[in-house]
């Protein structure tokens, strides 16, 4: 019964229509009750009951099926699931380092106005690229004292803190979100479509020089926030008087003991390390090295050939040996206190880890099972629907997905494989802009989501309350999106010329649109 089982999910099923349910299901489960685990646990549940039923396995083939194809994916995942555990690690360990505090403190000493307070947040956000929750944790911890010498709201503090983690991860390749995205990816493909896709996601790219902008532009606030800026300056009164941080559970990251001897090098020799190690194990495992191989020496085609999990893992892991020998040496911390904070690197990684496996299975249940990018390919073949429309529209679905669920990576699991599939069948020119479309519309969604878990961090870094970060916030991610939007559709449009030339046009236009907008809207929305 095993072999069949395994011979049945290798071959899948035509379902027709059915084979859209799961992902419908897991969408509405989650509009409804904001809980994403459950939403996605039943939507696996109802591809295996339409796959059993089709398949004739019976009622015990249901749930033997859902641990079959669960176990199978992290099978296929386990050097990524070993990355972002050691990858929490290494976090956690420079938390522990004290790295972050020692750039705090010189931070404090050196910045004196408030363009570069602001400015010297935002790029401190940028450098730590590797996971967003340290992001999170390390620059709201790291320039609270800084940005609160220089009047600079709270509210404003937990923007630069939230539009520095997710859309900077996710044009990272060496990053917990370059890992998942290229999960999801079919096999030896991920990290070179996710590299491929970096130049056309717009909405992280326009929101980095967004953020930069508002940081050397004090007084350039409109909406809300330009009223909380306005606040800080007139009053000094950094956030609301009933404001009160909110909690995002007992985090072993943010409990974790500060040592006091950490030097700024003890934050950036491991993130340097961690870059290099990984480059090289990529080129390793993409055969550059291999005498007589066809990658032999051939920089390009070790990247697009590599194996990005087991290359991920590698560089972490020998970055974590590295940092061994940095931390212990010099007493920044005892050999007991090395290995506790590794424990809770790795716990801390968990929720993610969970969604993510859910998100692989539901992504199977639909590509390996159901075949529903066939499927939906093939309805859009047959119905004449314009192409081009094809990446603003996934753009807005993943950020509506993303919104309502409260996180990108399971949005990247529902999505992902589908398009792949439309493209492939319909438009392959438009892969790589359309793949670019969704994450941008999911880190939107993200970024816009009031259960999202990094916008709960970010205003818990920043002694923000949450909903003002949220009220604050949205005016800003709109303004992004609204110069994202046109920059697509256009993107559709020109997609039978060159890449290259199609990029450039597409990002220069919506660069312009979101300067465009920057100017008029504090002239319309208060702020200058």
């Amino acid at each position: 019964m095993q072999d069949i089982v395994y011979l049945c999910i290798m071959e899948g099923i035509n379902v027709g229509i059915w084979s859209v349910l799961p992902p419908v299901i897991a969408i509405a489960l989650a509009l409804i009750t904001k809980e994403v685990i459950f939403s996605l646990v039943l939507g696996i549940l109802s591809g295996a009951i339409i796959y059993s039923i089709a398949g004739g396995l019976g009622f015990v083939g249901i749930f033997q099926t859902t641990m079959d194809l669960m176990g199978a994916k992290l099978g296929e995942n386990a050097a990524m699931v070993l990355f972002l555990a050691l990858l929490g690690s290494l976090v956690a360990l420079m938390t522990r380092a004290g790295g972050a505090r020692a750039y705090g403190e010189w931070a404090v000493k050196k910045i004196k106005t408030t363009r570069a307070a602001g400015l010297t947040t935002a790029l401190l956000g940028c450098l730590i690229f590797i996971d967003d929750y340290f992001n999170c944790l390390t620059v709201g911890t790291v320039m609270r004292p800084v940005t609160d010498r220089h009047k600079i709201s709270h509210e404003k503090l937990s923007y630069f803190i939230d539009a520095t983690a997710a859309p900077v991860c996710i044009i990272a390749p060496i990053s917990s979100w370059a890992a998942a995205v290229a999960s999801y990816a079919p096999e030896g493909q991920g990290l070179q479509l996710f590299i491929q896709a970096i130049p056309m996601n717009l909405y992280a790219i326009l929101t980095i020089i967004m953020v930069i902008y508002m940081g050397c532009r004090p007084h350039g606030d409109y909406g809300p926030m330009a009223r909380a800026q306005k606040r800080a300056y007139e009053t000094g009164q950094l956030d609301l008087p009933e404001a009160s941080t909110d909690k995002h559970g007992e985090d072993d990251l943010a409990n974790l003991k500060i040592s006091e001897k950490g030097k700024v090098l003890d934050l950036v020799l491991p993130v340097i390390f961690l870059v290099v190690f990984s480059v090289l194990s990529m080129l390793l495992y993409g055969g550059f090295f291999e005498e007589g191989g066809g990658n032999q020496g051939n920089l390009i085609g070790s990247f697009g050939d590599t194996s990005a999990g087991p290359a991920l893992a590698l560089g972490a892991f020998c970055t974590l040996l590295v940092t061994f020998f940095i931390y212990l040496p010099r007493k920044i911390m005892s050999f007991k206190d090395f290995f506790a904070a590794i424990g809770s690197g790795i716990k801390s990684m968990v929720p993610a880890l969970i969604i993510l496996t859910l998100a692989w299975t539901i992504s199977g249940v639909c590509r390996d099972l159901l075949l529903t990018g066939p499927y939906v390919a093939d309805l859009v073949t047959t119905s004449n629907f314009p192409v081009i429309l094809i990446p603003v529209i996934m753009f807005v679905v993943a950020a509506f997905i993303s919104f309502a669920t409260g996180t990108s990576w399971g949005t990247f699991g529902i999505l992902i494989p589908i398009t792949i599939d439309i493209c492939m069948t319909v438009a392959p020119e438009l892969n790589i802009i359309t793949l670019s479309a969704v994450m941008a519309g999911s880190v939107f969604g993200d970024h816009c989501s009031p259960i999202s878990d990094t916008t709960i961090l970010s205003s818990t870094g920043a002694h923000c309350r949450h909903i003002d970060h949220v009220a604050t916030q949205i005016p800003y991610a709109m303004t992004v999106a609204a110069a994202c939007i046109p920059g697509y559709l256009i993107g559709g449009i020109l997609h039978n010329m060159s890449f290259a030339l199609d990029t450039v046009i597409t990002l220069a236009i919506s660069i312009v649109l979101l300067f465009l907008a920057l100017f008029i809207a504090p002239k319309v929305a208060g702020g200058d």
